[in-house]
Parts: C-alpha cells; sequence; structure tokens
C-alpha cells in the first residue's frame, strides 16, 4: 500500500434513515398494509380531490387558530379577525372538504394583515376569543406575520409554491410558533404539495393500525408518511385518515363495527397481519 493510500481518509458511513428504514421494515413483517389502509379508507369515506380552500397566509391563520380547539370555534375566529381587520382585497372561497371538522367559513376577503399585526395586543386577543386560547394565538398570529413581512417586506407566501416541499416546509418551520403540522397544512392545501399533515386524529388511527412505530412523535410521522406514500396519496391519505379519526375510531369507544381497517388494526388485536 502506498503512502498515499495509508493517508486517505476514509469514508465516513452516513447513518441509516429510520423513516425509510421503518417503511421497507414495514413492507417486509405486513406486507401490503399500506395500500390495505388506503383503499379500505377510500372504499368507506370516498376518492378525494384536492382544491386549494384559501390562500397561504389566510391558511396559515386559520390553521394557528384551529390549535386545541375545534375547526368550528378557529372559523368563527377567523370571521371576526376579517370584520375586525377588513381589507377590501379580493373574495376568497373556503373549500375545505371532508377532512375539516367545521362548516366552512363563508366567502370573504382575507383580513388586513397589517391592520392584524400592528393591532394592540389586548384587542387582538378579545377579537379571536372565540377560537380559545387567544392569547397564545394573537402572540403567534402576531410574531408569524412580522416574521414573513420582515423576510419579504409583505404578507405574501405566494412565493413557497415556487419551492420544493420539503424546503418550503423548513421555511414556514423555522418561523417561531410555526411547527411542522402547521407547515404542512398551509403547503399541501394551499399548493396541493405532497406532505401529510399529522394531528392528534390522523395520529391516533395510524398509531392504533400500526402504520407508526409505537415511539413515534407527532413531528417524526410526517417524516414517516413521507417515506411510506407516494406524492400522489397524501392528499388523500390525509384526508381520509383525519375524517376517520373524527367519525369512526374516536378516541373513546371507537365504532369498531364500523371501521374497516378492524382485520389488520393492532388496537383491537396486538398480532393483527
Amino acid at each position: 500500500m502506498s503512502p498515499a493510500s495509508r493517508a486517505r481518509p476514509k469514508r465516513k458511513r452516513r447513518p441509516p434513515n429510520p423513516y425509510t428504514g421503518w417503511a421497507k421494515r414495514l413492507a417486509r413483517t405486513r406486507p401490503g398494509l399500506v395500500p390495505f389502509v388506503l383503499d379500505r379508507l377510500a372504499e368507506l369515506h370516498g376518492h378525494q380531490t384536492w382544491e386549494r380552500r384559501l390562500d397561504p397566509t389566510s391558511e396559515l391563520v386559520l390553521t394557528i387558530l384551529t390549535q386545541s380547539t375545534a375547526d368550528v370555534n378557529a372559523e368563527h375566529g377567523f370571521e371576526a379577525l376579517r370584520r375586525a381587520y377588513p381589507s377590501g382585497g379580493p373574495v376568497e372561497r373556503h373549500v375545505p372538504g371532508k377532512g375539516w371538522g367545521g362548516a366552512g367559513l363563508p366567502d370573504g376577503a382575507a383580513p388586513d394583515w397589517y391592520a392584524v399585526e400592528h393591532a394592540p395586543y389586548p384587542e387582538l386577543v378579545e377579537v379571536i376569543r372565540p377560537a380559545g386560547l387567544p392569547f397564545a394565538k394573537a402572540k403567534a398570529i402576531q410574531a408569524s406575520l412580522e416574521a414573513i413581512r420582515a423576510a419579504r417586506g409583505d404578507y405574501s407566501l405566494e412565493f413557497l409554491g415556487e419551492l420544493p416541499a420539503l424546503e418550503a416546509r423548513d421555511w414556514l418551520d423555522a418561523i417561531p410558533g410555526i411547527g411542522v403540522k402547521t407547515a404542512s397544512v398551509v403547503l399541501l392545501f394551499s399548493f396541493g404539495m405532497p406532505l401529510l399533515p399529522v394531528d392528534r386524529h390522523v395520529e391516533r388511527v395510524a398509531h392504533r393500525v400500526g402504520l407508526l412505530p409505537k415511539k413515534a412523535t407527532v413531528a417524526e410521522a410526517h417524516d414517516y408518511f413521507l417515506a411510506m406514500l407516494e406524492p400522489n396519496q397524501m392528499h388523500e391519505a390525509h384526508v381520509n385518515l383525519i375524517h376517520h379519526g373524527r367519525a369512526v375510531c374516536h378516541a373513546r369507544r371507537p365504532n369498531h363495527d364500523a371501521c374497516p381497517l378492524l382485520p389488520r388494526c393492532r388496537f383491537v388485536d396486538p398480532k393483527a397481519p
């Protein structure tokens, strides 16, 4: 061996990717589970067609308002923002689809985001009180709008639609108070990006069936789904999983008789195939 070859540093092996590793293990130990879940949910809840809901800034603020409350309460909070800080901008139509837990917003313009950002904090708290947790949400909304304006010079997030999905997700996730779930919601429903937001309903169904490792956190679950699903499966999988969690796979007293996933559900049978 020559001195040059002896001096050459060894290449470090990349650590194994836990998400792709899990997807391969799942395919090996429980073959066909992923298509089984997707197909059975589609048979029960229907196939879902993506349609843009709101502009991404409105989607972001509405998603913040949904945190730890019912979607119908978030609707009331967003409508209150429209009334308190009218923009006179173009009318938006909210097309929530089956995965949404409220009635859907009435047609209306987005709020004046400059006015929302610069509103006195106690005033904004009272405006969005119908959404619940108004102190934390008012702080998160104003901080997010400030960060977007500081980075971009305005409040538009339309530029995210030109970025790769994970790059766009990282950009939003870097804003304090916006996590992976909120970022994924905005990008999926505003641009149709291949991301699967994981809320408590999605997480509950996925853990019970065994799609996710037992110790996987909600944040990690997003990347497990990216490894398990094809891009064109993300939207329908999210909508049907979240709807199934609301309608059938309840946190308490799930309706097993109505669940098409029962034959392979490890919540019911720990040894299910």
